[in-house]
């Protein structure tokens, strides 16, 4: 089945939330920056409705914002290994990568209960590192192997159950690296027939077709997405974070994204390594993952965010 358009946390959470910081600034203030607990060491964020959600590397712990507020606190106690890329879908569910764990989970956004948990691959041997919605499916990287896990969707919405997934394989002009970070952050193409994946440790954008694997070089111009780590489709703009660079690279995609011209690159004072990002209202929010400073239990961390109007 093709990838259908509207990725779930892009094009449906921009038609629900544009303008939203300012519609209540009035009673709100949406601070730009806000702490995250010490020691977290964050990773992933996605964001639904006024509610931002952060996966922690330590032990996969869901830690969740009211960006109204920016106060908030630990909603879903994780499972003792890593919690990496994160997608809200439209029915009140966050699907959480398991990094080195080898495995993915479903949590309620509501109440923190793990709905549904998966089992890519024996943990210590892959790791499981972003994850897209598509009507149809989730579909996770792994940044240990070169392949792409499916979960099957049903016509409701309805979670597979435990070993229903399918492994596909990344081939064509997708070369694993002997060292480093592979295949990173992961959207779909702008009309919704494939999916576009960078790979940290080359800086190569793939256009990948998910039925088969095949991956294609993107045609970016020249431009290297070395570091690239999250993605963020809106439209055809496509946001990649190079968390090392402390830069977030703009692009201005073909419609069925096999090329890309660079329109911007986004730097700020604050950024200190962000790893991934997500879109509220004219802002994008960034953690800061804060890679290059050596992890302790007091380690402060905080995200932060910046207008793109």
């Amino acid at each position: 089945m093709r990838v259908r358009r509207l990725l779930a946390g892009t094009a449906v959470l921009v038609a629900a939330l544009a303008g939203a910081p300012a519609a209540v600034a009035g009673t709100a203030p949406f601070p730009a920056e806000f702490p995250l607990p010490n020691g977290f060491q964050p990773e992933g964020i996605a964001i639904g409705g006024a509610s931002a959600y952060f996966g922690s590397r330590v032990d996969g712990s869901i830690f969740k914002v009211d960006l109204a507020t920016g106060k908030g606190s630990v909603f879903s106690k994780g499972p003792g290994t890593p919690s990496l890329g994160l997608k809200v879908d439209g029915r009140g569910r966050l699907f959480v990568s398991g990094g080195n764990g080898g495995d993915a989970r479903v949590v309620d956004t509501r109440t923190g209960k793990v709905l549904a948990s998966y089992a890519f691959a024996e943990p210590g041997t892959s790791f499981v590192n972003d994850v897209v919605l598509t009507r149809s499916a989730a579909y996770f990287t792994d940044s240990f192997k070169p392949v792409l896990y499916r979960l099957p969707l049903g016509r409701n919405g309805s979670l597979p159950a435990a070993g229903e997934f399918s492994t596909i394989p990344l081939t064509g002009d997708f070369v694993q690296g002997a060292t480093g970070v592979n295949a990173n952050g992961l959207v779909t193409t702008p009309d919704g027939d494939a999916l576009l994946v960078v790979q940290s440790n080359t800086g190569k954008l793939f256009r990948v077709d998910p039925r088969t694997g095949v991956a294609r070089t993107v045609d970016l111009g020249g431009a290297l997405l070395t570091n690239g780590d999250g993605l963020l489709r809106l439209g055809r703009t496509l946001f990649v974070v190079q968390n090392r660079l402390n830069v977030v690279t703009q692009f201005r995609l073909a419609e069925d994204g096999s090329s890309g011209k660079l329109t911007r690159s986004i730097t700020d004072p604050r950024f200190d390594v962000p790893a991934t990002v997500a879109q509220f209202g004219h802002r994008l929010y960034l953690p800061n993952a804060r890679f290059t400073t050596p992890p302790t239990p007091t380690t402060p961390y905080n995200a932060v965010a910046v207008d793109i109007r």
